[in-house]
């Protein structure tokens, strides 16, 4: 007979703990993921709708808008240019990530698909969309969606370089942002142009577009460096961001010292120039101080010293005594 397979033992609690592991991990992920509901997936013009969110960052500042040309799996293609900003609504997540508000539907400035749009408006950036059937409002299908190359991120991103002396006394903070990405798309990337952000502390990024020279082909990959520079005098905490085709492809933290020898110039300044305007003010008024007439040319006077006093002669005899060497009668 054929031997049996013997499979290894394990206990039930062991198990039941291993699947608890796995529930946790999947449910914790799904959180991670900023996610928007509506109450109705149709409004007509004056209604409203209730709009709710789960899985955003803690206490992050959204917006709420309606777009149209848009729709939840390609975004928003014409950009906020085709949302009623107008009539936008702002609400803050609470310490779980969650939020609730009432949003007015209005018509959008283009044709619908419309969907409503919620995005972050400070720190990392983050966006999610609804799909919204906007009663009455004219409806007009998306543009093909282009076939072409697609950029994706295949490495964390670093960033490259050190402060120096200059730095230290305020000189601009550089760096290099170092990435690798890949071409999922099934034609040739050539020059893309990126978008670089730099945003400090809780402030929505600064976008700056940056192009890469070079050409990379379908499943190729490269290696990309941006320059990123802030401004004089920096320091803090900021994010450095990176976006390509209306993406966040990537984020990194960048802790910027802060340049003491500004610091030390000014407290130099604050000791040495008020005693250099004492020593110029007395210098002043000793030059400009009024002097007597002839009082630099004439000599000083000596005073004669008052002469010695000499003991007066002792008389030959007392006015009111006998002379010596006389007797008395």
């Amino acid at each position: 007979m054929p031997s049996a397979v013997r499979l290894p033992y394990v206990s039930l609690p062991v198990l039941l703990a291993l699947l608890l592991v796995l529930a946790g991990a999947g449910s914790v992920g799904a959180v991670d993921r900023p996610d928007v509901e509506l109450s109705k997936a149709q409004a007509g013009t004056g209604g409203s709708v209730t709009v709710s969110g789960t899985g955003w960052r803690p206490r992050a500042l959204l917006t709420l808008l309606v777009c149209g040309q848009a729709e939840p799996r390609r975004g928003v293609t014409g950009g906020t240019n085709s949302c009623a900003n107008a009539d936008g609504r702002a609400v803050t997540t609470g310490a779980d990530g969650r939020f609730r508000r009432e949003l007015p539907v209005v018509e959008p400035p283009v044709p619908c698909p419309c969907v409503v749009h919620v995005a972050t408006v400070t720190g990392a950036a983050a966006e999610a969309d609804a799909a919204l059937q906007v009663a009455g409002h004219a409806v007009e299908p998306l543009p093909a969606e282009a076939a072409g190359g697609r950029l994706s991120l295949l490495a964390d991103t670093r960033l490259r370089g050190s402060g120096g002396l200059l730095t230290w006394f305020g000189s601009p903070p550089a760096r290099t942002l170092v990435i690798t990405v890949g071409n999922v798309g099934t034609s040739p990337v050539k020059n893309p142009v990126f978008q670089v952000g730099t945003a400090h502390g809780v402030y929505a990024p600064e976008w700056q577009d940056q192009r890469w020279r070079g050409t990379i082909r379908p499943g190729g990959k490269a290696r990309i460096e941006l320059p990123v520079e802030l401004g004089a005098g920096a320091h803090g905490d900021y994010t450095v961001s990176l976006k390509y085709g209306g993406k966040v492809l990537a984020e990194h933290p960048w802790g910027v010292d802060r340049p003491w020898g500004v610091t030390l110039f000014w407290v130099l300044v604050l000791l040495v120039v008020p005693a250099a305007l004492v020593r110029g003010g007395l210098a002043v008024i000793d030059h400009v101080r009024p002097r007597r007439p002839g009082h630099a040319a004439r000599p000083a006077r000596r005073l004669p010293l008052p002469a010695p006093r000499r003991a007066p002669a002792t008389p030959w005899f007392a006015p009111d005594g006998d002379p010596p060497g006389s007797t008395g009668t």
